[in-house]
């Protein structure tokens, strides 16, 4: 327990310095008002597990996805840890450009909401510390910019937190392009597994997190205000 607080005393700290570097967007709740994942989740597989096993077939079903150039392009560009970059991706299935230009409304729901849920990921990987995957077998990242996040926990994926989490209220937004919209998040987040930035438990355990944080965010007056608006400007914008 006194490891367990410590851990979550310095991933705090982070995570408030974090959630205030995003143009100083004030979050919904802060870390200590969000579900603790850690207290959520279960561990990442042990390394003898069956489950295991299969995180290592699926890493390297993910090495052989890069011989398709159309596919790697998609990871790389997966792999830019912007909101800009990853609401770009969201905007072709979405059916319209997200900025905060374009959908000024809806780009304040998401910016606000991601930084919120931003702050969950933080404790575990510090708690986990999990090796990811191309370190663990001593080979260069596929993607250079992953070479910074070598030596933080890849449990959980903070690029599928955002992905799966803007999916979800994307889809809240606009119901009749959620399918497109899951369907690209869900690619965002193999993207991580192809990089080899990522175990598939990893992923998998992220949306779950992911879903965890979307339940919290609802309870939010101010939230739902939001999304009220990003609702109204949809519409507004379709007419």
């Amino acid at each position: 327990m006194k490891l367990h607080s410590l851990v979550l005393g310095v991933a705090l700290l982070c995570a408030t310095l974090a959630a205030g570097a995003q143009d100083n967007v004030k979050p919904y709740f802060t870390t200590e008002e969000l579900p603790d994942l850690i207290q959520c989740l279960p561990a990442p597989p042990d390394t003898l597990s069956p489950a295991f096993a299969y995180d290592i077939m699926r890493y390297m079903w993910g090495k052989t996805q890069r011989q398709d150039p159309e596919r790697a392009a998609m990871a790389r560009r997966d792999a830019v840890w912007s909101y800009e970059a990853l609401l770009t991706e969201l905007s072709v299935p979405f059916g319209r450009t997200i900025s905060s230009e374009a959908t000024p409304e809806l780009w304040k729901l998401l910016v606000t909401s991601l930084t919120t849920t931003d702050q969950m990921r933080v404790a575990p990987k510090a708690y986990y510390h999990r090796t990811r995957p191309f370190a663990r077998f001593h080979e260069e990242p596929f993607i250079e910019d992953d070479a910074e996040f070598s030596g933080e926990g890849s449990y959980p994926s903070g690029h599928t937190m955002r992905s799966w989490t803007a999916a979800l209220i994307l889809a809240e937004v606009n119901p009749d392009a959620a399918e497109a919209i899951f369907a690209r998040a869900w690619a965002c987040g193999e993207s991580r597994v192809i990089s080899g930035a990522h175990w598939q438990s990893d992923v998998d355990a992220t949306r779950l997190a992911a879903s965890i944080g979307y339940s919290r965010l609802q309870t939010s007056p101010a939230f739902r205000c939001q999304m009220k608006k990003a609702q109204k400007e949809r519409k507004r914008l379709e007419r």
